[in-house]
């Protein structure tokens, strides 16, 4: 079996955490032959959707700053309908060069191509504005271009959260109060004066016991939370951010809303999303990169490396078998 893998530089993983990393090793523990590729590798010849990839060896890093833990050969261009599976892991922005990705992946799966998750998921399902396609699970939540939009907003709700639609790991994220000096400023600031749409959710105070991560595989929900518990003085939980990882059990609330949302996503071709969960609430869908499998597995011992590629391995194997019937 051979895997594209779509990521970041190889030497720039965080191999201590990082989950593309963990889902590598996985593979090379059963002898699948790795591959990797950046987004701005792909490329359209003769009709063919197309990347420069390098085929590479796990080796395995030897303490948390090993930026060696691999071998890679020599570049070269193939088609993405010749390999097994192809892994999309790109940290977001969703800027428009990741968007163009998404287009050129879609097309490959027109020729064949066995992507995860597919480039019409990632197009469509932006990780702030998904969260509206299962409005029965969210918070109070605006999105608007305006600042009087979100001056009204505020004053309803009297707390708020306020956070643009591109980012990630916390960043450009704010808590307004009614009563806050620089809310001019801080709208100026975020919305570029009236230009750039943003979201504001009404405050969860339960944000101090964590903002939950729940990980959704191939329409199954795993049974553990990485809780990113904020640092004191601080209403974000990233861990990015310098939040705390605590994983933890799924509350019946947490597993009501994974398991209502796990079919519908595996139908729009998500095989792995990571639900954002904030007391009883969905504040966030993630389908580009979702991360929290190492810190799953090593405080829990659950092995989601392993459930992702049976999960990898088995959805491959069914569109081979379609493809065939066809």
């Amino acid at each position: 079996m051979k895997i594209l893998f779509i990521a970041d530089p190889l030497h720039t993983f965080k191999t201590h955490k990082d989950t593309t990393y963990a889902m590598m090793r996985e593979a090379s523990s059963r002898g699948i032959m790795l591959y990797h590729a950046l987004s701005s590798n792909l490329f359209v010849y003769n009709n063919v959707v197309s990347a420069r990839v390098s085929p590479f060896k796990f080796i395995g890093a030897k303490n948390d700053g090993d930026k060696h833990w691999f071998h890679a050969g020599q570049c070269v261009p193939a088609a993405l309908n010749r390999f097994d599976a192809v892994i999309m892991r790109t940290d977001p922005p969703f800027d428009m060069q990741y968007l163009y990705a998404t287009h050129l992946l879609s097309l490959a799966q027109q020729q064949g191509a066995k992507v995860f998750n597919s480039g019409q998921a990632m197009r469509e399902l932006n990780e702030k504005l998904a969260i509206f396609q299962f409005s029965e699970w969210t918070a109070p939540t605006l999105v608007s271009t305006r600042a009087s939009d979100i001056k009204d907003f505020l004053a309803k709700h009297q707390d708020i959260i306020i956070k643009p639609l591109d980012g990630m790991g916390g960043m450009g994220i704010f808590r307004l109060r009614e009563k806050d000096p620089n809310i001019n400023s801080i709208l100026e600031t975020l919305m570029n004066r009236d230009t750039r749409t943003i979201m504001a959710q009404r405050y969860l105070p339960e944000i101090v016991l964590g903002d939950k991560r729940i990980l959704v595989i191939n329409g199954e929900v795993v049974p553990y939370a990485l809780a990113r518990i904020p640092q004191d003085g601080e209403t974000r939980g990233n861990l990015a951010a310098g939040g705390q990882g605590v994983v933890q059990e799924l509350s019946k609330r947490d597993r009501e809303i994974a398991e209502s949302l796990a079919p519908q996503l595996k139908e729009k071709g998500v095989l792995l999303a990571g639900l954002d969960v904030i007391g009883d609430y969905l504040t966030e869908v993630n389908v580009t990169s979702p991360t929290g499998f190492q810190e799953i597995m090593k405080q829990k011992f659950y092995d989601v490396a392993a459930m992702f590629m049976d999960a990898v391995e088995k959805e491959s194997y069914e569109l081979y078998k379609l493809s065939e019937r066809n």
